[in-house]
């Protein structure tokens, strides 16, 4: 029998993929995590054959949730997301398999199929193979993406793509990102840690736990009290720079 655990803070895609577990006949479902702190936890002490983890969840990406991780050896993975672009960090992290939301039903089962014929020693041996089926799959897509250099946020009926030069901080409000753009300000469901992930690192710096400047749109570096220091950006806004990201910021800037 297959153990299985299932990641994802969506409860509707959660939901689904327990129903499609359920016509499998020799796996069995050990729970479910709605985070990515509960399914740190939940891997460690339940010890599953084998998740289906979400990449992005509000308190934390699935990259991180492997990351902290105990288990030995570690459950084959299989990532789901709707952002094809994690595509190739996903294997970065022996990912087993990378399912895009909306997938049909007949992808999970060959992927499925796939985890029943395979062992852990045989998924590493033929890492390379699936990384390059992985990588001609959506090769067209993250080349169309790359193309189009824009950050699509939805507001209402429509899509706005946003020039990622044009945005100049990003601030986080709950399990929403506040992305201002010159006069306008958008909200967008992401977290901080994955638009960082999404971002250009030569021109994005994450500057605090709740802020990401472009560092194109400085306008000056203010020396507070207590060797503490906020910028100033193009728009006279504010923003404190943390003593955990003080250091990095400044080798970024040249100070």
């Amino acid at each position: 029998m297959i153990k299985a655990l299932v990641i994802d803070d969506e409860e509707l895609a959660r939901k689904r993929v327990l129903y499609l577990l359920k016509q499998v006949p020799d796996v069995v479902v050990l729970g479910e995590c709605a985070n990515g702190k509960n399914a740190i936890r939940d891997i460690d002490e339940k010890r599953p054959d084998l998740i289906f983890l979400d990449i992005n969840m509000k308190d934390m990406n699935g990259f991180e949730v492997l990351k902290k991780i105990n288990l030995s050896p570690k459950p084959i993975v299989i990532f789901v997301t709707a952002y094809d672009n994690y595509a190739l960090k996903a294997f970065d992290v022996d990912a087993f398999d990378f399912l895009l939301k909306p997938f049909k039903d007949e992808r999970f089962f060959r992927t499925i199929e796939k985890v029943r014929k395979i062992s852990a020693n045989e998924a590493d041996e033929n890492f390379e193979k699936r990384f390059i089926e992985l990588f001609n799959l959506y090769k067209s897509k993250s080349q169309k993406a790359a193309a189009l250099n824009k950050l699509p946020v939805k507001q209402g009926n429509k899509t706005i793509l946003i020039n990622p030069n044009d945005i100049m901080y990003i601030s986080a409000s709950g399990s929403y990102a506040e992305i201002f753009v010159e006069d306008k300000k958008y909200v967008l469901r992401e977290t901080l840690n994955n638009l960082c992930e999404l971002l250009d690192s030569n021109k994005f710096i994450r500057v605090h736990r709740s802020s990401i400047v472009n560092l194109q749109h400085i306008k000056e570096i203010v020396h507070s009290e207590f060797s503490e220091i906020d910028v100033r950006m193009c728009d006279n806004s504010l923003l404190r720079i943390s003593k955990s990201h003080k250091k990095e910021f400044l080798k970024k800037v040249g100070i």
